[in-house]
């Protein structure tokens, strides 16, 4: 495998990537918690999970007019027919106490917490690059479950700090800017072909890490560089 050069910072996906999990199964089992908590609080389960679906799309097509945390709220408000927005304190309820059960359907990778501390040891700077379409508290969470650390990021995405979301490449730009670098001297590491892939459409460089691989879209390995932990190392 070829070396990079050039490179000043390396962005790391969470889901799948840090953490190992099936996407898919993961989040049916986060939803169906979080619509149980709030029917018990009154929600319609019928129609809390369509205005939650509203909600995340308009997340993930967010121009960047606004961050995605008012985005959200905005638009699961009108599509549920109210201001949900001062019923908030539920929601951080179910992060509080129900969200970190769900710890226990997810998997665990030691590698994760030694690799991230290697290549920061190695001078990168880091960001944990995790789709901004949850709040820090969930994000913070899920890092735990990594065993990774907050403290060895010096950005973290959540929907409260970003105004895009993946596979949009101005994510990726808007990340390049902040740490004051050009894309094409970030490397993102990720699972997905389109998501992370598309940091490529921005000018960075894409490693897929194919432990919980997602090819989506049509999008295959071919066109990058991929493998595990280990090829990850030695691509650096």
């Amino acid at each position: 495998m070829v070396k990079l050069e050039n490179l000043k910072a390396i962005l790391f996906d969470l889901d799948g990537t840090l953490l190992p999990l099936d996407q898919n199964y993961f989040v049916r089992v986060y939803f169906k918690s979080l619509t149980e908590k709030l029917a018990g609080d009154g929600y319609d389960p019928k129609r809390f999970s369509e205005a939650m679906k509203v909600g995340i799309y308009k997340m993930v097509t967010n121009d960047g007019s606004d961050t995605n945390e008012n985005i959200f709220w905005k638009s699961f408000s009108a599509a549920y027919g109210k201001d949900c927005r001062v019923d908030e304190p539920l929601f951080e309820e179910f992060y509080d106490k129900r969200f970190p059960k769900i710890q226990s359907e997810v998997g665990y990778s030691s590698r994760a917490d030694e690799v991230v501390k290697e290549l920061k040891s190695r001078g990168y700077r880091l960001v944990l690059a995790t789709n901004p379409v949850f709040p820090r508290v969930a994000t913070l969470e899920r890092m735990r479950w990594a065993g990774i650390s907050r403290e060895d990021f010096e950005i973290i995405t959540t929907y409260e700090n970003s105004r895009y979301t993946k596979p949009n490449p101005d994510y990726y730009r808007t990340l390049a800017k902040a740490l004051g670098v050009l894309p094409e001297e970030c490397l993102m590491v990720g699972n997905d072909t389109t998501d992370d892939g598309n940091a490529k459409k921005a000018g960075m460089k894409v490693f897929i890490l194919t432990d919980c691989l997602l090819e989506t879209n049509g999008v295959t390995l071919d066109s990058f560089p991929h493998g595990g932990y280990d090829e990850l190392l030695e691509l650096v």
